[in-house]
């Protein structure tokens, strides 16, 4: 009896993923479905929050040791492609230095999911952005510790 509850079900995840398919990557899904690095980082070495104009917030958590991030970590409360954009941006952070940290882009991001729709290209903006703007605060904290204090 069950079964007979259990097939609509499972027609419906197929058909919601036949239509993802449509408009996402396999990357793109893989990391909307199954996000890495979800969560803060208890006292983080750098942290950025941005709310971005379409009205999703996305927060990155860093630590950093010897100049290289050595983990870095998320939260959104955005959409399936600012899920995915923050988990794949904080992959590729992972174990370079702040520099190249520094320069991961918007279209690295979009170029490391397999592209986003136009509508949603926004959403790699907002991760790379809130990336930069975690790195703005560790290099600020580092260069006056007592900031951290007062960080929000």
């Amino acid at each position: 009896m069950a079964e007979k509850f259990d097939d609509p079900f499972k027609e419906l995840e197929q058909s919601i993923m036949e239509d993802m398919k449509q408009f996402y990557s396999e990357k793109t899904i893989d990391h909307f479905l199954n996000p890495r690095n979800l969560g803060a980082i208890p006292a983080p070495d750098g942290f950025g929050r941005i709310t971005g104009p379409c009205g999703d917030t996305m927060e990155i958590y860093l630590k950093i040791r010897d100049g290289r991030v050595m983990n870095a970590s998320f939260w959104t409360d955005g959409c399936g492609p600012s899920i995915a954009s923050g988990s794949i941006v904080t992959e590729m952070a992972k174990q370079v230095n702040i520099s190249e940290a520094q320069r991961i882009s918007q279209h690295d991001v979009l170029a490391a999911l397999g592209g986003l729709p136009e509508e949603s290209e926004h959403c790699a903006l907002l991760a790379a952005d809130t990336l930069k703007e975690a790195i703005k605060d560790y290099l600020a904290c580092k260069n006056e510790p007592w900031k951290r204090v007062y960080r929000g």
